[in-house]
């Protein structure tokens, strides 16, 4: 069974405006940038090179890769330039709950069993 689940990643003011910062949640490598009023996070590999997106440019609410200048939106994860990509980065929820950001994950919850029937 999948199931969604909420995990705290870091305190809002680790993350200066207009930056972005590398988590690393189980296999999955995140980069969450500060937008001055909100918090976004996407995989922190651009589609081209693989290049860490954490470590690009803020411009409005994209990222420009810092390997070849990629620009990525952050709210939808499309390609802005190069035009003409119909490649992505995968996005993450982030809420801020009492000053802490965190990032919504799917993970698998093993199903409990006793006696060798599912519970």
């Amino acid at each position: 069974m999948i199931e969604n689940q909420w995990i705290r990643v870091s305190p809002t003011s680790h993350i200066p405006p207009r930056e972005g910062r590398v988590v690393h949640l189980a296999e999955h490598e995140i980069a969450i940038f500060h937008l001055g009023d909100r918090f976004l996070a996407v995989q922190n590999r651009c589609p081209h090179k693989g290049g860490p997106l954490s470590d690009g440019i803020v411009a409005g609410d994209s990222i420009v890769c810092p390997l070849h200048a990629w620009k990525v939106h952050l709210e939808s994860g499309q390609i802005q330039r190069p035009g003409g990509q119909v490649q992505c980065v995968e996005r993450y929820p982030v809420r801020v709950q009492h000053g802490v950001i965190e990032v919504q994950l799917a993970v698998i919850a093993a199903e409990v069993t006793c006696g060798g029937a599912a519970a």
